[in-house]
Order: structure tokens, then C-alpha cells, then sequence
């Protein structure tokens, strides 16, 4: 692995670390702030059976470009494909602000969803390379804090530039934190990339681009039946899944499968549990969040009162994030991942008793929201990190892909489970019944991912080794 002293100078060592801090932030920040701007969007451009995809158009951007970034990483390194990503990303945005009409802001939603993509893929890359093991995991931390940030500053910046100036503005403010970022990247990058490239001898063979374009168009698919109940929506789930089970593994790391990990080198043997850990447990997190504030406020709870309780998860997600990388933590990466999902699948069911009790359901609600939330931040950051260090060099792009394809196809497949069943249940059942079914099926897929994360092996926890 390439040490970190491959930035000689500190000063471009430090502005490296802030340089990718910010563009994290950039990009966090983006996704938060247009989730409250939207209905401001919707309102001023019409067309309001095109609002989901504004969403929806992202997430599938986001997981072709996930793909094609850590193929192109692992030949070419992650400094071009980062810096691809970022001008992409700020295209996206520019077409979005300038948007007329809803069509046209969803192109630019896809534009910003594969620019995002590569860079968050990139970022990842660059960090294993660029940091000793035991730097990662602090770096981990201040990448979660950089994501939880925006959840707190981002609606409320969001909802006084939608009202003061117009919504295009909320897209138009995240364009100086894109070019921050680069500029205090760009000696540290320099370094980067005159570097020798990536030994290819002996890496898995390269991810096929139509495999991931193939995935993304069968979790479409899978979310078009999931939104209209109706017999022609049988044909589009029979297609999505078909799509799914044949072109997903293609994206997954060696050894993935129903038994991973039995023709893999010790090393490399829990990679598949772990991005199958990454996918259920956060597919699960996703799907609770996504119905929380709807369960919340159809309960009588005011909009600000559920936001705060999703603002309590971001809390215990920092703090699962922050608690991962003390040294004093003396338990192994695998077990800090398991108790992660754990933590989420207790959050949850915490959730679901909400749910099936009734009432406002606050108390449980955020209980269950910071438990959540900080078995996420527990292992988000250590999937991401187990991965890097159980990965050959030459495929670091390759596995980390596979890991963020995993967390993106997982928020996508059980948000839309979770949407299907509150469709169907939501018009004959009572309140109570809907949500504590939605609630209980998020739980059971986070239960499957504490069972996965058991079966990952041991894997060193290298932030005790300067302890």
C-alpha cells in the first residue's frame, strides 16, 4: 500500500485533508438542501407526477458512475476520474439552477448524480492510497462528520434561500464549496497522480459498464412496478428482477456470492459479507428513515418536531462514526461492524413498536432514530475501512465500487419494498398497521445484516496500533 509520505510537505498535506473535506461537504450538502428546496422547485416548474425521480434519476446516475469511476481508478488511479467527477458535478448543478421546466431539472439531477458518484468513489480511493491505516479510520470519522453537517445547517439554508431569493439559488451556493475544494486539492493531487499506476497482475477482471447500466435500469424498473399497484406492474418487477439477478453479481468484489468467500485468499475472505453487510443494514436504515417523518407527523407530530428526531440519528451517526476510531476502542473492525448492525437493527425495532403502538410514538421514535443512527455511523465507516484493507492495491477502485453499488442498490430495493407496502396496506389498514408493517420488514432485513456480519471473519482494527 502507498504511504502516506507520498505528500512530502505538510502544508499540501493538510490542504489535501481540507480539500476533500469540503468536496464531501459540497456534495452532502447538495443532497440535503434540495430535498427542502424541491417542493419549491415543484411548485414553480409543474409536473408533479415527475417529483420522485428527481431522486430516483440521482441514485441510478449515481451507481453507473460508481462503477465506471472504479474501473477507471484502478487503471488509471482515482486523480482523473475525481476531477472528471467534480466538472461533471457542477455541470449537473448549473443545468439544475438554470432548469425551466421538470424535465429539465431531472437531466440535471442525473448529471449530478454521475459526477457525485465519481467522486465519492474517488474520494475512497484516494483516501486509501494517500493515508496509513491507521489514519483512515480518524479520516472516516471527519468524512461522517462532513455528511452530518449539512443535516443540520443544510434544510434551514435550503428553506431561506428558496424564500428570500428562489429555489435555483440553493442549487447556485453549492458551486464555491465544488471549486474550494479543488483548489486546496490540487498539490496533493499533483503528487498523486505522478505516481506509478495501479499493478494490474492479478486483479479480478474489470467491471462490465453495461452490467452496472443493467442494474440501475432494473431498479427502476423494480421501483416503477413498486409505485403502481396494478397487473402491468407484474411485467416491470418480473424485468427488474431478472435484470437484477442476472447482471448484479458482475458488479460484486471475487468470491460474492450464495457461500462468498470460499475460493478467496484468507485475507480477501470476508469482502463479500461485508459489502452484503453494507447493503442490507444500510438498506434498511434508508427504508426507516424515508417513512419515520411521514409515520411522525400523520400522527398528529409537527413537520419541525419530526425533523428533529431525524436530526437525532444524524447525532448518533456521528457519534457511532466518531466512537470507531478511538484508540481505546480494543475490539477488532469485524466485531465493531457487527455491533453497527446491531445497533440498527434495535434502532428499528424500536421503530416498529412505535409503529404497531400507536399514538405519537414520539419518545420510542427518537430512542430508536439515535440507536440507529449510531450503529451506522459504527458501520459505515468500518465497512469502508475493512474493505480498503482486505482489497489488493490493484483492486482497491474495483472493491470499494462494489461496496457504495451495494449501499446504493440496498437504499434503493428495501426503500421501495418499504414504499410498496405502504401503498398496499396504507388505503384498507389502519395507521398503526401500515407502519408497524413497514417498520417490522426494515427490521427484519437489518436482522439478516447483523447475521451477515457474524459470518465476515476476523479483520484487524489498525487505529489501535498507534495506541
Amino acid at each position: 500500500m502507498v504511504e502516506w509520505l507520498i505528500v512530502s510537505s505538510p502544508t499540501s498535506r493538510r490542504a489535501l485533508t481540507i480539500g476533500l473535506l469540503t468536496c464531501v461537504t459540497a456534495v452532502a450538502f447538495e443532497g440535503m438542501a434540495v430535498v427542502t428546496a424541491m417542493p419549491a422547485a415543484a411548485a414553480d416548474l409543474g409536473d408533479l407526477h415527475l417529483y420522485a425521480w428527481a431522486f430516483t434519476a440521482m441514485m441510478i446516475a449515481q451507481l453507473i458512475a460508481i462503477v465506471v469511476a472504479g474501473r477507471v481508478s484502478d487503471v488509471l488511479g482515482p486523480v482523473r476520474p475525481l476531477l472528471i467527477g467534480l466538472v461533471v458535478f457542477a455541470l449537473g448543478i448549473v443545468v439544475a439552477a438554470l432548469a425551466p421546466t421538470m424535465l429539465v431539472l431531472l437531466v440535471g439531477r442525473f448529471i449530478q448524480g454521475l459526477g457525485g458518484g465519481a467522486v465519492y468513489l474517488t474520494l475512497m480511493v484516494v483516501t486509501a492510497i494517500a493515508y496509513d491505516p491507521a489514519e483512515r479510520a480518524r479520516i472516516m470519522t471527519w468524512y461522517s462528520a462532513c455528511w452530518m453537517l449539512p443535516s443540520f445547517i443544510g434544510p434551514v439554508v435550503a428553506a431561506w434561500l428558496s424564500k428570500t431569493l428562489s429555489w435555483h439559488w440553493v442549487f447556485w451556493s453549492v458551486l464555491p464549496f465544488v471549486v474550494l475544494g479543488l483548489a486546496l486539492m490540487a498539490p496533493g493531487l499533483a503528487h498523486l497522480a505522478q505516481r506509478a499506476q495501479p499493478d494490474a497482475a492479478g486483479a479480478a477482471a474489470p467491471v462490465p459498464t453495461h452490467a452496472a447500466v443493467a442494474v440501475a435500469l432494473g431498479i427502476a424498473l423494480v421501483q416503477v412496478a413498486g409505485q403502481r399497484l396494478e397487473p402491468l406492474s407484474l411485467l416491470w418487477l418480473a424485468l427488474g428482477v431478472v435484470l437484477l439477478g442476472v447482471w448484479f453479481r458482475r458488479l460484486m468484489p471475487r468470491g460474492w456470492g450464495p457461500a462468498p468467500g470460499q475460493a478467496l485468499p484468507t485475507s480477501q475472505a470476508g469482502l463479500p459479507s461485508v459489502v452484503n453487510t453494507r447493503l442490507l443494514v444500510s438498506g434498511a436504515f434508508f427504508g426507516a428513515q424515508s417513512f419515520l417523518p411521514l409515520m411522525l407527523t400523520t400522527r398528529g407530530v409537527a413537520l419541525e418536531v419530526a425533523g428533529l428526531v431525524i436530526t437525532l440519528g444524524s447525532v448518533g451517526w456521528m457519534g457511532g462514526s466518531w466512537l470507531q476510531a478511538r484508540r481505546w476502542l480494543r475490539v477488532s473492525r469485524d466485531q465493531i461492524i457487527v455491533a453497527g448492525a446491531a445497533c440498527v437493527a434495535a434502532g428499528i425495532g424500536l421503530l416498529a413498536v412505535a409503529g404497531w403502538l400507536g399514538g405519537t410514538g414520539l419518545v420510542l421514535s427518537g430512542l430508536g432514530s439515535v440507536l440507529a443512527g449510531l450503529g451506522m455511523g459504527l458501520q459505515s465507516s468500518s465497512t469502508a475501512l475493512a474493505t480498503m484493507q482486505l482489497s489488493p492495491e490493484a483492486e482497491i477502485g474495483r472493491n470499494t465500487s462494489s461496496l457504495q453499488v451495494g449501499e446504493t442498490t440496498g437504499n434503493a430495493l428495501f426503500a421501495g419494498a418499504a414504499g410498496t407496502i405502504f401503498a398496499a396496506l396504507n388505503p384498507v389498514a389502519a395507521g398503526h398497521v401500515t407502519f408497524g408493517w413497514v417498520m417490522t420488514a426494515v427490521a427484519l432485513v437489518a436482522g439478516a445484516g447483523v447475521l451477515t456480519a457474524r459470518a465476515i471473519g476476523h479483520v484487524a482494527n489498525h487505529s489501535l496500533r498507534e495506541a
